[in-house]
């Protein structure tokens, strides 16, 4: 496929969707289980690749945090099986009714879900979104246009190309999943100035991607935004409670968008609490505001820049709040928008932050981590919308779908 203009898989992808929009369920069903099982089988190959990107990666002094987003292992390769054979149990909403009335002149109204088209994903060094996006496209209906990056090429191009025969031997067209293996800067504005090609635009990465989707995108995009998620431990916490949910969140996997990366703590109990999660993140460096500071040994003076900052790394900002406004406040002033979590035994303070915190998610007394497709129930995810669109927070099939109206009458006409 490297010698292929984007124009031309523009047209072939255009193509495969008319196509996948009008299949059954068991064929899509069908052709995900096969590429999960072709995955398993091209494992070796798959891990083959992978290490020449990452030693190429390694090569180039890219950060802990790029590496490990790029690196494959067994378990993660299985992990990509395991995820299109979830997407394959889930419910198609393709073709379901969403409301449905009679006007008084009796026509019949129903709103329909129907596929978005082609979905464009211009991600970087991911591989493992090569077969999620891929996944719940085809299971909605649509064809993946895929644009990876440079760092993820070789990897990259054996999933696609696991899931492109996957396909075709299940009898639905290659096509509903392409890959642009062109990974220049020219050629990533020009994919996605696909108008007339792309339906949706899902960009996955950092400041640097959405800047350019920002200045030169002319297609519809819904953004995977940054992730400064935090967590606030309330007067009535409980505190052993908080430090699980601390920990996990920082530490579990710090180089993803719903890892923490700001502790918030209320004044009455940050002399207790602080000295005692200091303890439970260690190799964590701290970076903590003038009220934290002294209950946390070796930690460092907090900037602005910090609270503003997604570390993606063993790094988390920390700040002493008065009460449960001065946490508000502050997420209000430095969150993303992607997952804030409060530890509390306090129901009001509890529904108070639900409700007030403007975030794609909120959680009470439990981790950020679980913000994932996966683990909320949607099988793999296509990104995670901090816009509010149609689709905020995880995106699954729903979200790679929209409505039409279908209109039932027997003759009527307007007067």
């Amino acid at each position: 496929m490297s010698t292929v203009s984007l124009p031309d898989l523009g047209r072939r992808a255009t193509s495969a969707a008319r196509l996948l929009a009008t299949l059954p369920t068991l064929a899509k069903n069908e052709a995900l289980l096969v590429s999960a099982d072709r995955l398993i089988e091209r494992a070796e190959e798959i891990l083959s690749a992978n290490a020449t990107d990452v030693t190429r990666c390694l090569d180039s002094g890219a950060s802990a945090t790029v590496v490990d987003r790029l690196r494959l292992t067994d378990s993660r390769v299985a992990a990509m099986a395991d995820g299109l054979r979830a997407v394959a149990a889930l419910p198609d909403p393709v073709g379901e009714v969403v409301e449905g009335y009679v006007r008084p002149n009796g026509l019949r109204v129903e709103r329909v879900r129907v596929p978005l088209g082609v979905i464009g994903i211009i991600y970087e060094n991911r591989p493992n979104v090569t077969a999620d996006a891929a996944a719940l496209c085809l299971k909605a209906g649509n064809a993946a246009l895929l644009r990876g990056s440079a760092g993820a090429l070789e990897s990259n191009r054996v999933i696609a190309s696991c899931l492109r025969q996957s396909i075709e031997k299940a009898g639905l067209p290659a096509d509903g999943v392409l890959l642009v293996e062109d990974t220049a800067h020219a050629t990533a504005v020009e994919f996605v100035r696909l108008r007339g090609v792309i339906d949706c635009l899902i960009p996955r990465g950092g400041p640097a991607l959405l800047s350019m989707i920002l200045e030169h995108a002319t297609v519809p995009y819904v953004l995977d935004g940054d992730g400064n998620c935090h967590v606030y431990v309330d007067a009535t916490a409980d505190l052993s409670m908080a430090e699980r949910i601390v920990k996990n969140a920082k530490t579990q996997r710090p180089s993803v968008c719903n890892a923490a990366e700001t502790l918030l703590v209320h004044k009455d109990v940050a002399e207790r609490f602080l000295p005692q999660v200091h303890r439970a993140l260690e190799g964590v460096v701290l970076a903590a505001d003038e009220r934290a500071r002294p209950l946390l040994a070796g930690s460092r003076p907090a900037s602005e820049a910090d609270f503003a900052t997604e570390f993606l790394a063993l790094e988390l900002a920390v700040g002493v709040v008065d009460d449960l406004d001065g946490a508000i406040a502050h997420i209000a002033r430095f969150g993303s928008g992607h997952s804030e979590a409060i530890v509390t035994s306090d129901l009001e303070a509890a529904t108070r932050f639900v409700r007030e915190v403007d975030a794609a998610a909120v959680l009470v007394n439990a981790s950020t981590r679980f913000i994932d497709g996966g683990e909320l129930g949607l099988g793999a995810e296509v990104g995670i919308s901090t816009q509010k669109l149609h689709a905020r927070g995880p995106m699954g099939l729903r979200a790679l779908t929209c409505v039409k109206y279908v209109v039932y009458g027997q003759g009527q006409i307007r007067s």
